[in-house]
């Protein structure tokens, strides 16, 4: 880290808690593309969780990639070139990787690497700890939201 972060204007109760995880989260570096960084972006994005998670099942071919996607996804269906970037961006980090077979046309699949199914069991785990609370999570929306509601 280049130096102690800046503490001011943060209640002196934090400061030793905030400065442990600015050197914990800088401990390998502060650029906007070190890996701790991108890879809480790239499980937060809209699509690359669920990449993940269907990689988990086996090798996929692009198409058949999309269309299952496609079907799991709870927004509208993905773009095949958002994929193409979502995957490789991935087999960049070394989550995936993409296999070419030399045939008229190639034939393209993808697969996680171990690094990528190590990663896919930890999303996973959140996974069962989201569903897990699935009501405390609920509640506290319908609270929030009537509070907002009475303050309107």
């Amino acid at each position: 880290m280049k130096g102690a972060i800046d503490l001011s204007g943060i209640d002196p109760a934090f400061h030793q808690q905030v400065d442990l995880l600015a050197r914990d989260m800088s401990a390998h570096g502060v650029r906007r593309d070190e890996p701790v960084r991108t890879t809480f972006a790239m499980l937060g994005d809209r699509w690359s969780t669920l990449i993940l998670l269907v990689l988990g099942f086996g090798t996929w071919r692009h198409a058949e990639l999309r269309r299952v996607l496609g079907r799991l996804g709870a927004e509208e269906k993905i773009s095949q070139r958002v994929l193409t970037l979502k995957l490789r961006a991935m087999e960049r980090d070394g989550y995936v990787v993409r296999h070419v077979v030399p045939t008229v046309p190639p034939r393209v699949s993808y697969a996680l690497t171990d690094l990528g199914a190590e990663l896919r069991d930890h999303a996973t785990g959140l996974i069962g700890w989201v569903n897990a609370h699935q009501q405390e999570i609920r509640k506290a929306r319908v609270r929030f939201d009537l509070a907002e509601a009475d303050a309107d």
